[in-house]
Parts: C-alpha cells; structure tokens; sequence
C-alpha cells in the first residue's frame, strides 16, 4: 500500500509541478545606424525612398509566407523603422 502512496505522490508532483520553460529565442534586432543600414545593403546617407524600397525587396525574400522566416521579418522592419525615425527626427 505504501508504494502505491508513493507512486500517487511522484505522479502528483510530474504532474503538476511547473517545468522550467526554454526561453524564446529572440532576433537580435539592430542597435545602430550601421548595423541598420547593413541588414538593408544600403550605402551610409541613403534616403528614405530607398530605405523603403529595400525594405520592400527584402521583405518579399523574407517573409515568412514566402518560405522565410518571421524572426527575419522583424530584424528587416526593425532595420527600416530605425532608418526612418532617424531621418525624420
């Protein structure tokens, strides 16, 4: 009877203990300028229409209904979003 006790005991506790989780893997999204201007493969000083319109080209290579991936996805908006807040201040 005791090991039924205990077997009841160690189900309980799998069961309805908390599993430590893997932390999510998140996309470095880009800090600087630089870095930026690199994931959209434009030159220093480009203007607003070319970082829109490489973002666009990029985003239909990446996105994720078109076999890409949505950590891509974000590290490209991400990319262009800072671009742009930049240049409009």
């Amino acid at each position: 009877m005791k090991w039924l006790l205990a077997l009841l005991v160690i189900w309980l506790v799998w069961r309805y203990l908390p599993r430590p989780r893997k932390a999510a893997l998140q996309p470095r999204l880009p800090q600087d300028e630089a870095e930026a201007l690199a994931i959209l493969d434009l030159p220093p000083g480009a203007d607003a229409e070319a970082i829109r319109q490489a973002h666009r080209r990029l985003v239909g290579q990446v996105h994720p209904d078109r076999g890409g991936s949505a950590d891509l996805t974000r590290r490209v908006n991400a990319a262009r979003n800072l671009l742009l807040d930049r240049r409009n201040g």
